[in-house]
């Protein structure tokens, strides 16, 4: 499993038009599945992602993790990330997961971020969405699970 975290200001995701998801200020997720991910590669990257401590404290260092900050996450599901680049010039998207297994393996991650206490708002899984967010300072980071 591989997420892309962006910590932001304020963020949203639109579906035709319409936003389907909200927040002020937390981390974007993007979120790419892969064959081999079970829940408990969801459950480790939930709980790395609520503990990261990349926001500022009192003194300007990054001591504060998202639950300190009652910050809010946007979720947004990306086979995009499983891409491989390597050979031509169009992505092989073989190492991402097939979608009915990519759905549950990302509401999962969704689940247990909320059961940390966290807001989670979603795109649309399989659409086309439409992401904007003012990046803050910008950070971000790669997490996987392997």
């Amino acid at each position: 499993m591989r997420v892309v975290v962006q910590r932001s200001k304020e963020a949203s995701v639109t579906v035709d038009g319409k936003t389907v998801g909200s927040i002020k200020k937390g981390f974007v997720l993007l979120v790419g599945v892969t064959h081999e991910d079970k829940e408990e590669d969801a459950a480790f990257l939930a709980d790395k992602i609520a503990n990261l401590r990349v926001f500022e404290d009192e003194n300007g260092k990054m001591n504060l993790s998202l639950l300190d900050q009652e910050g809010e996450i946007l979720s947004v599901s990306q086979f995009t990330l499983y891409g491989d680049c390597r050979k031509g010039r169009r992505p092989n998207f073989m190492e991402a997961a097939k979608p009915d297994q990519a759905v549950k393996i990302y509401e999962a991650l969704n689940r247990f971020l909320e059961a940390k206490g966290l807001k989670v708002e979603t795109g649309e899984f399989g659409a086309m969405m439409d992401v904007k967010l003012t990046n803050d300072g910008p950070v971000t980071l790669i997490l996987e699970s392997k």
